[in-house]
């Protein structure tokens, strides 16, 4: 039986151990404060010598080049007019189908072709033969497959995004390791619960890259899709100003295709903290 001294000393032992962690709580949080101010002033000091770079180097040949001041009072004249929210707008339609039924499309088939080898012997060599195949080779083919519509556009971004999603799947099923899978069948876990609870949870951090590395690829089908079935969208901005050499103006629907991308990769990695929290405390 524990004396009172003795539960005394206890006590204070684990209060002076209590106390003893917070300044190391409290050091870590100022340590990542730091940083976070350091990255965030890192990057617009990065921005700021970007964008007087480009207003000195701008002015020089503005025909060519333009610069950040007139690029501002372009984008104000597009935005105020919506042009630019009008073509955003179907850009972005073609980009979300595409990209959510390559997301949808891709993961189900890597799921499959990563899990069942015998699948996989079967079609590596299409896959590898449709994913090597470069998308301008194939647009006039989907355009008289689908016509000029949104149809075309939408399968075009889905042929671009589909294959990096199925790939980086079946790469994550891949380091499913084999003696998780026993235990799994060990306790008589049912295909479905196998899929479910072991190899979907290893896979959802390569999937998630995959989403990353699609929204890019899913950007440039957009734009390409535009280029090819039609003057519409962001790409039909580009391919109008440009043909009449108005730099400044062209450039805006090109940075507005860049901050899209911005952000849909920040919301793809907020994304992949939310579904995939271990992998940020491991990073």
């Amino acid at each position: 039986m524990m004396t009172d001294g003795a539960a005394t000393a206890t006590t204070t032992l684990d209060s002076q151990s209590i106390t003893g962690q917070e300044p190391w709580v409290i050091q870590l949080r100022r340590a990542r404060l730091r940083r976070g101010l350091l990255v965030w002033a890192l990057r617009l000091l990065v921005a700021a010598a970007i964008l007087v770079s480009w207003q000195i180097v701008g002015h020089q040949n503005p025909l060519f080049t333009s610069y950040p001041t007139a690029v501002a009072t372009a984008a104000w004249h597009e935005i105020t007019s919506g042009v630019l929210i009008s073509a955003l707008g179907e850009s972005f339609e073609i980009l979300a189908l595409g990209l959510l039924l390559g997301i949808v499309v891709g993961v189900l088939a890597g799921l499959v072709i990563g899990r069942y080898s015998l699948v996989a012997s079967s079609v590596e060599w299409l896959v590898s033969a449709l994913n090597s195949t470069p998308l301008l080779a194939i647009i006039p083919l989907l355009i008289v497959w689908f016509g000029l519509g949104l149809e075309s556009k939408v399968v075009t971004v889905f042929v671009l995004t589909v294959f990096s999603m199925l790939l980086n799947t079946a790469a994550g099923v891949h380091e499913v390791e084999q003696n998780v899978l026993d235990v799994s069948r060990a306790f008589v876990a049912s295909e479905g619960q196998v899929f479910r609870k072991v190899i979907l949870p290893s896979a959802l951090p390569f999937i998630m890259t995959g989403l990353r590395i699609s929204i890019g690829r899913a950007l440039i089908g957009t734009v390409a899709a535009e280029f090819f079935t039609g003057i519409a969208g962001l790409g039909g901005l580009i391919q109008k100003y440009g043909a009449s050499y108005e730099t400044n103006y062209m450039l805006v629907p090109v940075l507005a295709l860049m901050l899209l991308g911005v952000i849909l990769t920040g919301i793809a990695r907020w994304l992949e903290n939310v579904v995939a929290p271990w992998r940020e405390r491991k990073q």
